[in-house]
Formats: structure tokens, C-alpha cells, sequence
């Protein structure tokens, strides 16, 4: 398995990104897909959550009606849409897929909101 993230970037408050995460080594449709954030220092937390099939969506409090994750299964690539932007979204933000016991994460991008 292996997860591959990028989009990450300086972005200024209100601004935009797009993350992806580039997927392999497994049946990318038949997962759910997740991205987590964490601060250095600070414990690791789930953002949001995409299912299959159906593609339901769920988010954190903290970034509902901001954020949007949305996949590509033709691509195995699941994607998170991030608008109005503020400062505490900065963070690693790290794709993650759950495969009976096993977790597993990509190496993280970083989003760092500044003036």
C-alpha cells in the first residue's frame, strides 16, 4: 500500500488549496478514504471521511461547510478541497485507508495559512 499526498502550500487567510493523494497497492474502490491533520506537537486528528460506494461524506466540526473530500476511482486518487482557509488549519494533513486491522498513511503535506 501506498499513499502518495501533495497541494500542500503557503496559502493567505480565506484563500484556497486542493490536496490529493494518489493511492496504489490496493482495490482503491472498495475503500473507505480518509484525511487526518496534526500540529506538531499536538495528537493527530481525523478531518473527514469518504465512503464507497455511494460516496457519503462526513467532517470534522471544525471544517464542515469549508472543506470538501471527494475521490476519483477511476484514478485512485481521493482529494480534499479546502476554502476559506485560516490560520488554525495549519498542519500536516495526511491521507489514510484502514484495511482490516492495518492502517496505513502517507509520508504528509504541509499547509501552512499565513499573512
Amino acid at each position: 500500500v501506498q499513499l502518495v499526498e501533495s497541494g500542500g502550500g503557503l496559502v493567505t487567510p480565506g484563500g484556497s488549496l486542493r490536496l490529493s493523494c494518489a493511492a496504489s497497492g490496493f482495490t482503491f474502490s472498495s475503500y473507505f478514504m480518509r484525511w487526518y491533520r496534526q500540529v506538531p506537537g499536538n495528537e493527530r486528528e481525523w478531518v473527514a471521511t469518504i465512503t464507497t460506494p455511494g460516496d457519503s461524506t462526513n467532517y470534522a466540526d471544525f471544517v464542515k461547510g469549508r472543506f470538501t473530500i471527494s475521490r476519483d476511482d477511476a484514478k485512485s486518487t481521493v482529494y480534499l478541497e479546502m476554502n476559506s482557509l485560516k490560520p488554525e488549519d495549519t498542519a500536516v494533513y495526511y491521507c489514510n485507508v484502514k484495511r482490516g486491522a492495518m492502517q496505513y498513511w502517507g509520508k504528509g503535506t504541509l499547509v501552512t495559512v499565513s499573512s
